[in-house]
């Protein structure tokens, strides 16, 4: 992910205009304020219904730094404030930010609001939502099959949807703060992704963006559920050698039997760092041979 951290922007950190190297003609454009058009390059807007992903990663493609380092998008990133502010953009124009069990408790002091990463654009984020009739702040939708879940954290004490089995979401009644609305998806072991995204829409939530990890994305894909991806490459080598350090995608394997393409759509740059928009493309599954009768 374009990653969350512990904190919000260090002391003194502006984003600097991204500089528009290629962007389709048929892009969907919403009108920003001001200040956002001017950091963005241009306006930013989405054909809903949607669901996106935001990620940073190294040159080598890394994307987290193994269990040792659970929240290392910061790291990958080098903290760069353009990155922050788009990751800021990217939630101000979502109605649901929606991350797993996993993310949660690797950010303890995270807030999953567009102000939270890039506080120096907060008025504006907040005239983003004002004109598009939205909340102030997308509505955060915590995904776990397991139930576990960290009760002190600060985002659960902030309002969010826990969307979980239905074994465990009268035990979470019990335990989350009266904050949180528990929403059983599934019954155990494992919740169905499609199960999460219908419950994400029977809220009223067209335009989605996840922050879940490579585990999230990778069933995203399988059911041919993610339609765009942001992705901003980092100037860095992150290396790979005793701990798992995962792409994109974890736990599905695509080639060579499988392949899926996407249309790059965008590319910004600031300094040496590319931010990268694409389209995912998802060929029909392959035609079912009739039942003999």
């Amino acid at each position: 992910m374009a990653g969350p951290d512990t904190g919000a922007d260090a002391p003194g950190t502006q984003a600097r205009p991204l500089v528009p190297l290629y962007e389709a003609p048929q892009l969907p454009r919403w009108s920003l304020p001001p200040a956002l058009t001017e950091l963005y390059g241009s306006d930013l807007g989405f054909a809903e219904p949607v669901i996106y992903s935001n990620f940073v990663a190294s040159l080598d493609g890394v994307v987290a730094l193994g269990p040792e380092h659970p929240s290392s998008g910061s790291a990958i990133s080098g903290n760069e404030a353009t990155d922050r502010f788009v990751m800021g953009l990217l939630r101000a124009c979502a109605d649901a930010v929606v991350i797993g069990a996993g993310t949660l408790r690797a950010s303890p002091h995270h807030l999953w609001t567009p102000q939270h990463v890039y506080p120096a654009a907060t008025a504006d984020f907040a005239e983003l939502r004002h004109r598009r009739r939205r909340a102030p702040d997308p509505e955060l939708v915590v995904v776990t099959a397991s139930g576990d879940l960290p009760t002190e954290h600060p985002a659960l004490h902030a309002d969010a949807v826990i969307l979980t089995t239905a074994e465990n979401a009268r035990n979470l009644h019990a335990r989350l703060p009266a904050t949180c609305t528990v929403l059983a998806a599934g019954r155990g072991p494992r919740l169905p992704i499609s199960n999460v995204i219908d419950a994400v829409r029977a809220r009223g939530h067209g335009v989605v963006l996840t922050e879940g990890g490579p585990h999230l994305i990778g069933q995203l894909i399988r059911e041919r559920l993610l339609d765009e991806l942001f992705l901003t490459t980092a100037p860095v080598l992150a290396g790979r050698a005793n701990t798992i350090r995962p792409g994109l995608i974890a736990g599905l394997e695509l080639l060579p039997a499988h392949r899926r393409t996407a249309d790059l759509v965008s590319a910004r740059r600031r300094a040496s760092y590319l931010f990268l928009r694409y389209q995912i493309s998802h060929p029909l599954p392959p035609a079912q041979p009739a039942n003999p009768t």
